[in-house]
């Protein structure tokens, strides 16, 4: 058997290149450290890990005829307002981080929430109208009057059962077997499954979103909290405890 051989002879690499690579490593390492640190950085610890949502059954759940949804003890120190998208990454991020926290300040009656539910974002949903029935079924949720149910519903919905944006969402089934799993009545249930208050809902959501839009100078965005006319920002993690206080 011949052998082919060849008369090429590789030139050893130059230390100019060497040098080269070897700084172009270094940057992309440098790029995945910060690329972590931030990625670390984006959702902040969760307040209260292990608390749940609220407990006490002195905390009600009150649906106001303006579609607006009270929730803490009907002594409560304070009351905050809370404008959400059910499909709102932020208000999910929001709410994982310090959803146990509010639970407890609404059991201890230091904190109530006025949850104002808007739908801008439901474009973005398979269903081109998931915001909206979801909204119907926290409206259903809330009617019922349990303030430990409506929390355990309000927060899976934004949690562990929110969806992506683009991907598929619930529907109007899926989301009464969310309100069982959180303790809600059949009857609940049918509400949710039947979209009795979808319609309702559409509306009160462009009444939320209109003021909000008042609130921020047209410029809606979620989650936005205010404590009157101010705005909290959530971005300070000791919010929840300043604004209790």
């Amino acid at each position: 058997m011949s052998e082919s051989r060849s008369n090429y002879t590789p030139r050893p690499m130059s230390s100019k290149t060497t040098y080269a690579l070897g700084a172009v490593a270094l940057a992309l390492i440098v790029l995945i450290v910060i690329l972590a640190m931030r990625w670390g950085r984006d959702e902040p610890a969760v307040r209260n890990d292990g608390y749940g949502p609220v407990h006490s059954s002195a905390v009600v759940a009150t649906l106001q005829p303006d579609g607006l949804i009270l929730v803490g003890r009907p002594d409560a120190r304070k009351t905050i307002d809370v404008y959400a998208d059910p499909l709102c990454p932020g208000c999910g991020s929001m709410e994982r981080v310090y959803g146990q926290e509010i639970a407890q300040q609404q059991d201890e009656g230091k904190l109530a929430v006025r949850y104002h539910l808007v739908n801008f974002l439901e474009s973005k949903s398979r269903s081109k109208d998931y915001s909206t029935r979801a909204i119907a079924a926290n409206e259903c949720v809330a009617e019922a009057g349990s303030g430990p149910v409506y929390s355990k519903f309000h927060t899976l919905l934004f949690t562990t059962r929110q969806p992506e944006e683009g991907g598929a969402d619930l529907s109007n089934e899926e989301l009464a077997a969310v309100a069982r799993e959180a303790g809600a009545s059949d009857q609940v249930a049918q509400c949710i499954a039947a979209g009795a208050k979808v319609d309702a809902a559409r509306a009160h959501a462009l009444v939320a979103l209109g003021a909000l839009n008042e609130l921020l100078d047209g410029r809606a965005a979620t989650p936005s909290v205010f404590d009157g006319k101010n705005k909290l920002d959530v971005n300070n993690e000791e919010w929840i405890l300043d604004v209790a206080r």
